[in-house]
């Protein structure tokens, strides 16, 4: 058997597929379930988090493990095969390992080095053993994960390398000012009452929020942690519980929101949060054209309406150029660039370039009357012009468009008012609708924004030395492993030869009944003196020699050259992993 993991997560699939393919907890056990009911795994293990959904399990068929675990994952994810496959990554046996270890210490995430994860791999294994799907080389695998992740934390300081999800979040919203200073004073709402939601609740109390309100489904819950926010020594605040239906009046008083549910709609659409932020925001200044987003493209790309074109009040107000079917506003009084050259009609539609062709070719440039002037330097010669467009009209014949030479001019966005509202969403799918993002007043920050923010965060030095153990552990854990799996076969060996010996012996007593106690035990143990040194070195060796890279051939070998019987050693297996499930609990 092997480990396979098939999964996508941040790193290979975007936000919107991660947040369409996230399970909840009902999807997980299902899951799980149909997976060891799957011809090629024993075993299964899901690890959901915010930002990753994997699937791991223990496979005699590589080709045909892929193929099964990709379908389940499609099939209880609602994202069809064909598009997710894509997005989804693959590892196997050492490389499976590999990979799990470095999750686990915060190599992996969004925000590197945060200890959130320790927690998920926890619960994941936990989940698994309570529905029986973990055996005994996915509790070895994923405890082990949570000693490497605990070394890696203990041993290096790869907490500075980044911090939790929640830390990376406010300090987004907080436009990497410090948090303590940003949140000092503000009255925070934070929905759900689950670990994330918890932490968030925590940090915001320990940075200084004057009030925390908590709201969630489940009352009970929502007034534990209000309490535990209200008494505590470090997290000592104004903090209550309110019904997820006074969501919408708390948004109005609030001045920081924080939101993590298991919902599967939108907590807070744009309309509600526009609502809440209704009247606390100044109006546009006269002109500016409010909030919305500047005309795609800048200057240059844009084209003059019918008035430009045919001559109208948009023309003549260029004065020399009347009657050119640009806007010329995009390119006039750019050095090295003629109003009539390529850099005018970049972008153009086909149409649009055509007549723009007619009016340089209008016999009217030919007489001089648009030659360059001193204050237009470099312009081409308007004939030379022509030919240039003639020939710029046959490239767009092909590709329907003249691309973009040359960088847009700047585009003047209208200032948008200091945010009176800050949203963090750490939900996935998301809770806040991402049109929130275009309202005034308001900043949100999400798991997309957090991950374009974080991708060019510098590599501390300390992650290489927790690359380093993750390396060691690897090697150490598939060595452990590769010795495990001949151990069943040393000791149905051995098992054996002490029936072996006890027939023998048997056999002699036929042979010799007068034989005493005192001498039968003293030829007993000699004999078996006698295979316990015959056996020893071979047996010690190839454990050893199974450690090693390419060492599993051992145990079939011993088993041929022995003639061991097959059942016997998968009995050996059966009882010690019965054995593992009923002692091992989570780390």
């Amino acid at each position: 058997m092997s480990l396979l993991v098939v999964g996508l997560s941040h790193r290979s699939a975007p936000v919107s597929v991660l947040e369409r393919a996230s399970l909840n907890a009902d999807a997980q056990v299902k899951l799980l379930q149909d997976t060891v009911a799957a011809e090629p795994a024993t075993e299964a293990a899901v690890l959901a988090t915010c930002n990753r959904i994997e699937l791991y399990a223990d496979v005699d068929k590589f080709h045909a493990g892929v193929a099964e675990l990709s379908t389940l994952l499609a099939q209880h994810s609602g994202v069809g095969l064909e598009e997710l496959t894509p997005y989804l990554y693959v590892h196997y046996e050492d490389r499976a390992v590999h990979h799990l270890f470095s999750v686990a210490c915060g190599l992996d995430s969004m925000v590197v080095g945060e200890g959130q994860i320790l927690g998920q791999i926890k619960d994941s294994l936990a989940r698994a053993q309570e529905l029986h799907s973990a055996g005994r080389l996915l509790n070895d695998l994923f405890q082990q994960a949570l000693r490497v992740g605990k070394r890696a934390h203990s041993e290096t300081g790869i907490d500075r390398a980044g911090q939790s999800l929640v830390t990376f979040g406010l300090e987004q919203l907080a436009r990497g000012g410090d948090v303590q200073e940003w949140a000092r004073g503000k009255k925070a709402l934070v929905i759900g009452a689950g670990s994330m939601s918890s932490l968030a609740a925590a940090t915001l109390a320990r940075a200084g929020v004057a009030e925390v309100v908590v709201a969630n489904r489940t009352f009970d819950r929502a007034e534990r942690l209000a309490r535990i926010l209200s008494e505590g020594d470090d997290t000592h605040v104004p903090a209550r519980a309110v019904p997820m239906e006074s969501v919408p009046a708390e948004l109005t008083r609030a001045d920081v929101a924080v939101s993590c549910t298991g919902a599967t709609g939108l907590v807070l659409t744009a309309e509600s949060v526009a609502e809440a932020v209704g009247g606390r925001t100044p109006a546009p200044a006269p002109g500016t054209g409010g909030d919305g987003p500047a005309a795609p493209g800048g200057g240059s790309g844009r084209t003059a309406g019918p008035d430009a074109r045919q001559g109208g009040p948009a023309a003549t107000s260029l004065g020399s150029e009347d009657g050119c079917p640009l806007d010329l506003s995009a390119v006039q009084g750019t050095a090295g660039f003629s109003v009539l050259g390529e850099a005018a009609v970049a972008g153009m539609a086909a149409a649009d370039l055509e007549q723009h062709a007619a009016w340089v070719d209008n016999g009217t440039v030919g007489g001089g009357q648009r030659a360059a002037s001193p204050a237009r330097p470099g312009v081409l010669d308007p004939a030379a012009e022509t030919d240039a467009i003639a020939a710029l009209a046959a490239t767009v014949a092909t590709v329907g468009r003249i691309p973009e030479r040359r960088r847009p001019e700047p585009v003047e966005e209208p200032q948008r008012p200091e945010p009176v509202l800050f949203l963090l969403d750490l939900a996935m799918p998301r809770d806040i609708d991402a049109a929130v993002h275009r309202l005034a007043g308001v900043r949100l920050v999400d798991i997309e924004s957090l991950a374009e923010a974080s991708a060019g965060a510098p590599m501390a030095a300390d992650v290489d030395q927790v690359r380093r153990i993750v390396s060691d552990e690897v090697a150490a854990f598939g060595a452990a492993l590769r010795a495990a799996h001949i151990t069943p076969t040393v000791v149905a060996l051995r098992t054996m030869a002490a029936d072996v010996v006890a027939s023998e012996i048997a056999r002699l007593d036929g042979r010799l009944p007068g034989l005493d106690d005192k001498h039968r035990a003293e030829i007993t143990q000699t004999v078996r003196r006698v295979v316990d040194k015959l056996l020893h070195a071979p047996t010690v060796r190839v454990k050893q020699l199974a450690a090693e890279p390419g060492g599993a051939g051992y145990a079939d070998a011993l088993r041929t050259l022995f003639d061991l019987d097959p059942e016997t050693v998968a009995a050996v297996s059966r009882a010690e992993d019965s054995t593992t499930q009923r002692d091992r609990g989570p780390a």
